[in-house]
């Protein structure tokens, strides 16, 4: 890899993280900085719609920056189109709107409240009246993985053996357990989110940054040159290793 480049996991709602984490890219690589979002924009956190009017807008004027697809993006995305809240990764009697999974907090952030007894429909009618349709376009734009040398950025995880264009959505968004469980080598350093932990952490075969943002824990950015990884912070650059 010839230059650097930034990564940024999951955000879920949280503004001011993001304009954080963002400012410590900028201070470490300037405003053209190549930057790769790695999905769950929305869900949980306080301003999901503030969140991606500052990605929309990015896009809008030619930032360096590449959007990945999360779950949680592809669930709202999935009401918008056509109100479904059912998602079969999820937990038996979960759902979008489920107190677990955020979808409430994101419609909220645009001003969009119900009741546990209204019908969906009716919740969407006052969605598509409330959210922006560049914000929708934006959704359904995301893209699944970004390959760049010897490092590939997914949201999730990949399925060991498995080669990449053979990958599929529901695994590069989804997967868990097959992923994060297995030790051996894969062709590339696979950085992902997903899957919170207590704070980013690199496991010699892939580097999680889903420090748990959605949770109120830091969103830490990371910088990538070749393999060789560091965590961004206020005193500068520290370096993750296995």
């Amino acid at each position: 890899m010839t230059s650097a480049i930034y990564a940024i996991g999951d955000i879920h709602g949280q503004l001011e993280m993001l304009e954080n984490a963002l400012h410590l890219i900028e201070q470490d690589g300037g405003r053209d900085a190549r930057i790769v979002f790695l999905g769950d924009y929305v869900d949980r956190g306080p301003d999901c719609r503030g969140v991606l009017d500052l990605l929309v807008a990015g896009q809008k004027v030619g930032r360096n920056w590449v959007f990945l697809l999360g779950n949680h993006d592809r669930m709202f995305a999935r009401f918008m189109h056509d109100g479904s809240t059912a998602e079969a990764k999820l937990r038996i009697g979960e759902h979008w709107l489920h107190a677990r999974l955020g979808g409430t907090e994101t419609l909220a952030s645009y001003g969009v409240t119900y009741t546990e007894e209204e019908r969906v429909y009716k919740i969407l009618d006052r969605a598509r009246a409330a959210v922006p349709s560049d914000h929708v376009d934006f959704l359904n734009r995301l893209v699944t993985y970004h390959h760049q040398d010897e490092v590939l950025f997914v949201h999730a995880g990949i399925r060991p053996g498995v080669s990449l264009a053979d990958q599929t959505e529901e695994d590069l968004i989804w997967i868990r357990g097959e992923f994060l469980d297995d030790p051996g080598p894969h062709p590339w350093l696979v950085v992902h989110g997903h899957t919170p932990a207590e704070q980013a952490e690199h496991r010699g075969n892939r580097i999680n940054l889903d420090g748990g943002a959605g949770m109120g824990r830091p969103l830490v950015p990371a910088v990538f040159e070749g393999q060789d990884c560091w965590l961004l912070t206020n005193d500068g650059r520290v370096p993750l290793i296995p």
